[in-house]
């Protein structure tokens, strides 16, 4: 029960990170937004090892690991902290479902995944018929939307390459030392980018944007990234990037309730057929029961 636990928790946490991210920059800039979030969750991953005495593994490929995870730590979320200034919440984590196509491809090329099937090939083409149901109504973006897109799915192709990056090195690091590790090299990263950028204390820090920021670090990054990576050690990389197809339908109704964004009866119909999609990879996921030995 833990996996599909561990499994639901993460839907959870991506359904509500994308108005959290929204609104942790609308005050203090997306640069400190997403740079304060990584260095709280830096610190709360280090007391819970620290807490759980547990040595963070140093070998190569574990250092490989880390690496493969600072790619969607930092650019993966960099890019979607830039997108959400110029698209509505639910809208981040709609775009954000081409994740489960890129990621089957991607698998299929490297790790060897039966990814890429008759009926998994049928969910991703229903998937993506959802999601142009979902935004397909307003095509007629502005500029700002266009850059707001190609974020999100920049985001989408790095997290990914990180995902199926980690499976390939297999390097056997828990969970919470993958975390750990991936944020020690990213938050470096995010402190440079927000001197360079930015480099000053906001004069104002919204309660919003400051309750955010503290979910963002406490419980998204720290049990959040712990949790992805704990079902991606224990499932194949597509069927983790489904997660990206549940998401979407929970982020929409979170944007409308709490941040009064639109839900029209085309977002209803791109829902019921990202669900549909879901329905038919699982069914073209189901193996065979072994016969028993006799």
């Amino acid at each position: 029960m833990r996996i599909p636990a561990a499994y639901l928790a993460v839907i959870l946490v991506w359904a509500t990170t994308p108005l959290a991210i929204k609104w942790s920059g609308e005050g203090p800039g997306f640069v400190f937004g997403v740079t304060s979030r990584m260095a709280i969750g830096t610190l709360c991953v280090l007391a819970l090892l620290a807490l759980r005495r547990q040595a963070l593994p140093l070998h190569r490929r574990a250092l490989l690991t880390y690496v493969a995870g600072a790619v969607q730590i930092y650019g993966a979320m960099f890019a979607v902290y830039w997108a959400s200034q110029f698209i509505p919440s639910g809208w981040i984590s709609v775009v954000f479902g081409v994740t489960p196509l890129l990621t089957g491809v991607l698998a299929a090329v490297f790790l060897g995944e039966h990814s890429l099937g008759i009926l998994p090939i049928i969910a991703y083409l229903l998937g993506i018929a959802g999601l142009h149901q979902v935004f397909g109504s307003a095509m007629n973006f502005g500029h700002d939307a266009v850059l707001g897109i190609a974020g999100v799915l920049l985001s989408s192709l790095l997290q990914s390459l990180s995902a199926v990056w980690i499976k390939r090195i297999d390097a056997g690091v828990s969970a919470l030392g993958v975390v750990a590790g991936s944020l020690m090299l990213a938050l470096p990263a995010y402190l440079m980018t927000w001197l360079v950028l930015d480099g000053r204390w906001p004069e104002v820090l919204p309660q919003n944007s400051l309750l955010s920021i503290l979910y963002l670090g406490m419980v998204a990054t720290t049990l959040g990234f712990a949790l992805y990576f704990y079902v991606l050690q224990h499932l194949g990389a597509t069927r983790v990037a489904l997660i990206s197809l549940v998401s979407p339908v929970l982020a929409l109704i979170v944007g409308h309730v709490a941040n009064n964004e639109p839900l029209t009866p085309r977002i209803l119909i791109g829902s019921s057929l990202i669900l549909g999609a879901l329905l038919v990879h699982a069914l073209g996921s189901r193996k065979p029961v072994p016969a028993p030995a006799r």
